[in-house]
């Protein structure tokens, strides 16, 4: 059975998520977001996104905008992608 795909790029609108550095959650998950996007769609992969502008989805709108596009069922596989803010050395690659 094919899978669908909805992307939910969190935060947005007036929640900003977790920022630092000049980086702000929201704008790097719709950016990652649009790139999963991109790549489903090279693949063939159904696909929608429950925001694709900085959109603030409140937590009934956003559930039920994800379920929206193809339902609940079993077919259906929902990326939710954030970016949390850490601290420590634990948390940190340096080498890059």
């Amino acid at each position: 059975m094919a899978k669908k795909v909805v992307i939910d790029a969190g935060h947005g609108g007036a929640d900003g998520g977790s920022s630092g550095n000049g980086i702000v959650e929201k704008d790097y998950n719709l950016k990652i977001s649009n790139y999963i996007k991109k790549r489903l769609d090279d693949l063939g992969i159904e696909n929608s996104m429950t925001r694709t502008t900085d959109e603030l989805l409140d937590q009934t709108t956003r559930p039920q905008r994800a379920q929206s596009f193809y339902g609940k069922g079993s077919d259906v596989i929902v990326l939710s992608n954030h970016l949390n803010a850490g601290g420590g050395d634990s948390h940190c690659v340096t080498n890059v």
